[in-house]
């Protein structure tokens, strides 16, 4: 079985307007502009806000149990469903989960089986 992984980085937002820059020159120029797959932050702190021990919880318990609604996901860590609900709805927004609709009920899904944290120094 392959390991699939999501990119996460830290990227000032002088550099990742520099690359949004550089990849404008390509395309401008004609070229192919390098794809940039995985979610960047602006700084250390930021990372922290989104990725808390609750969400990682709900990543790890969305991808080995499999629930089949925000509902049975939020009986399963036994948190409140609004609670469970917001931060889905956050981590959906993000990228780092997709939601199956599934008999009337939205179900969370987690496609990868690692998160690859990458800081330059």
């Amino acid at each position: 079985m392959k390991v699939r992984k999501v990119r996460i980085g830290i990227k000032g937002l002088e550099e990742a307007l520099g690359d949004a820059k550089e990849a404008m020159k390509k395309l401008k120029r004609g070229e192919k502009a390098k794809k940039e797959r995985g979610i960047y932050f602006t700084s250390i702190e930021a990372f922290r806000k989104a990725l808390t021990p609750k969400r990682l919880e709900l990543l790890h318990s969305i991808k080995t149990k499999r629930p089949e609604s925000i509902n049975e996901l939020a009986r399963m860590v036994k948190r409140d469903v609004k609670n469970v609900a917001d931060d889905i709805r956050y981590l959906y927004q993000i990228g780092l989960i997709e939601k199956k609709e599934k008999a009337r009920k939205t179900a969370p899904v987690v496609e990868y089986d690692r998160i690859e944290l990458e800081i330059a120094v």
